[in-house]
């Protein structure tokens, strides 16, 4: 049993990839500076235009900042790691970037649904939208979905936090929750915790059928209108294009963790692990500053 205020864990992921730490720093590095700069001109176009104040740009814009957020907790770590002979990280440090990293997830998700219930609003009730999607009513909506994932994962890290460990060596590129949670000497300890991450899961795989169920009625929506069916391709295009890069790399990380071998070379299993940290962060500034002709026009001026 080990103490684990003053502890260190062991981040073993990065074992199999010493021969090739100074291309990865430097691939790291340039995917790291690409996330950074691409989210940053969105940000900072929406910031700065007036014309873009509307619900969907100021969603993309608190969606992007969100990307970023996340970035921050593991870029920086995984850099240092990959000059440093030891990868290692305190326990404090360790449960607050399991922390970042999955407030970030949830809240990737939240947004995704209030970007799908902003569309419904806007094709399916167009008279009623502003009412609808106040700036009363959007900031009601925005600090919900930063809240409330950060409480529901601040309850997760607490709980675990409780736990006494018996290992130190986490084999992954990172601090993850679920895995802290394994490390605990007595299993019956971690009831309380299994119970709450169900409850979480299962309140974000509502946020999922929400999403599912509103783009089919958008869908069924606009197929008979070709003026609906401009606005979908146009807007609802790009939250599709998200939605599915979110569901395929944050599913696969998630049943790898719980069901996964490990018999999976290591360098397979450190890809699905960080994949929703380099997709994402990526592509969504990408799809939505090509496809979104109102944000590609104040990119190109």
């Amino acid at each position: 049993m080990m103490d684990n205020v003053s502890s260190m864990f062991f981040l073993s992921g990065l074992s199999e990839t010493r021969n090739y730490r100074f291309t990865i720093f430097f691939l790291t590095l340039l995917c790291y500076c690409t996330i950074l700069v691409f989210n940053s001109i969105l940000i900072v176009t929406i910031i700065v235009d007036k014309t873009l104040h509307e619900p969907m740009y100021i969603l993309l814009c608190i969606f992007c900042m969100n990307g970023l957020y996340g970035s921050s907790g593991f870029y920086p770590k995984f850099l240092w790691d990959l000059l440093s002979p030891v990868h290692v990280i305190s326990y404090s440090g360790c449960l607050i970037q399991a922390l970042v990293m999955y407030s970030f997830a949830c809240s990737d998700l939240s947004f995704l649904a209030l970007m799908a219930y902003d569309r419904y609003l806007a094709i399916c009730r167009p008279l009623e939208y502003h009412s609808l999607m106040s700036k009363q009513r959007l900031v009601k909506l925005v600090c919900f979905s930063v809240i409330t994932p950060f409480c529901m994962m601040s309850t997760n890290i607490f709980l675990t936090s409780r736990l006494k460990l018996c290992s130190r060596h986490i084999a992954r590129l990172f601090c993850v929750n679920w895995i802290i949670v394994s490390l605990a000497c007595y299993p019956a300890d971690t009831t309380l915790n299994n119970i709450v991450a169900y409850i979480t899961i299962i309140f974000y795989v509502l946020h999922g059928a929400f999403i599912v169920w509103s783009y089919m009625y958008l869908i069924k929506t606009c197929v008979n209108s070709a003026e609906n069916r401009a606005k979908f391709m146009q807007t609802c295009v790009p939250h599709l294009a998200s939605l599915l890069t979110f569901f395929v790399t944050g599913l696969l990380d998630n049943m790898y963790i719980r069901y996964g071998s490990r018999d999976l070379p290591q360098t397979i299993q450190n890809f699905i692990a960080i994949e929703f940290l380099i997709i994402p962060p990526i592509m969504n500034p990408l799809i939505y500053g090509l496809k979104l002709k109102k944000i590609q026009h104040k990119i190109l001026i």
